[in-house]
């Protein structure tokens, strides 16, 4: 899926997703990324596993990230960094429903919830979520397509190759970017032939999920491509190991590489970054649009398509 254009803004135009419909509201994208703010209820998650695993610190994390911009709370109850265990449904559950329903009572930020689990979805939405962000594309879980059909829930389907477990194993790609597009289209495909309103599906190529660091820094530099898909794209880039390895140092703060990639993101249009530094990604997405942006050409170009 190469394309020898110097820039690929005008070719990309046309197919940019301009709105995604969740259960119950819209959301309208413009000229800057949308912030859906990591809100991890586990106790091992790679970047901040432990932190917000209690109820009440969850909850006062989550309107702490609504304060501070977030557009979405995406809320997990299960680690998927590499090789980690699965959890129980009952497990998952615990964690993740009262957290849901207390930030569904709290704030007016639309709620994820990240599993692939469908009992967990459907409890969730229960609760007030509006999103299903589903990392194996909503095939984890036979009964995951009904819920979604039922709730109408907006859906968020990501690109994995094998699972947690085994996906940094050895993954192998000819052309990452053609291939992880076909899948994301098969799905698409898939998704609306059952009864999916297309405008409720969101598209995730999935960032360090069965991906060389060559892998995601090929997927980041033409993430632009999957516009031709017709659907928002999600990207969650925060803090992960690809970027330790850039910068040379498994310990070294990687808040501001992050940030570099959200500007690399917002520059291809990317509709929506999934980031645990809500605040700094907020900023730094409002500085860029104030200093130009995509330049006055290309970002009325991107307003155009969003009105």
């Amino acid at each position: 899926m190469s394309d020898d254009s110097p820039s690929p803004t005008a070719s990309r135009v046309s197919q940019r997703a301009a709105v995604w419909q969740l259960r119950t509201r819209r959301l309208t994208f413009a000229d800057v990324p949308l912030v859906m703010g990591i809100l991890n209820v586990t106790p091992d998650s790679f970047s901040d596993g432990g932190r917000f695993f209690a109820p009440d610190a969850a909850v006062e994390q989550g309107l702490r990230l609504a304060d501070e911009g977030a557009a979405i709370l995406d809320v997990g109850g299960e680690s998927t960094r590499p090789y980690s265990d699965p959890v129980a449904t009952d497990e998952e559950l615990g964690r993740v429903i009262p957290v849901v329903q207390a930030l569904a009572e709290q704030t007016e930020v639309p709620i994820s919830i990240d599993t692939s689990k469908a009992e967990v979805a459907r409890e969730a939405i229960a609760a007030g979520a509006e999103i299903i962000n589903d990392v194996t594309g909503l095939t984890g879980d036979e009964a995951m397509l009904e819920v979604a059909r039922q709730s109408e829930a907006g859906l968020c389907v990501m690109h994995m190759q094998g699972t947690p477990q085994t996906m940094q194993d050895d993954p192998q790609y000819d052309d990452v970017v053609a291939e992880i597009a076909a899948y994301l289209a098969a799905r698409d495909s898939a998704l609306t032939a059952a009864g999916i309103d297309p405008e409720r599906i969101c598209l995730d190529p999935g960032i360090g999920f069965g991906k060389t660091h060559a892998h995601n820094l090929t997927l980041l530099a033409d993430c632009w491509q999957f516009h031709r898909l017709g659907r928002p794209l999600l990207v969650g880039h925060s803090r992960k190991g690809f970027i330790a390895r850039i910068l040379g140092d498994k310990e070294a703060d990687r808040t501001a590489a992050t940030l570099g990639i959200s500007i690399a993101l917002a520059r291809q249009g990317i509709q929506v970054l999934r980031v645990h530094d809500v605040q700094a990604t907020v900023d730094a997405l409002r500085m860029f649009a104030a200093a130009g942006g995509l330049g006055p050409r290309e970002q009325a170009r991107w307003l155009r398509v969003a009105e």
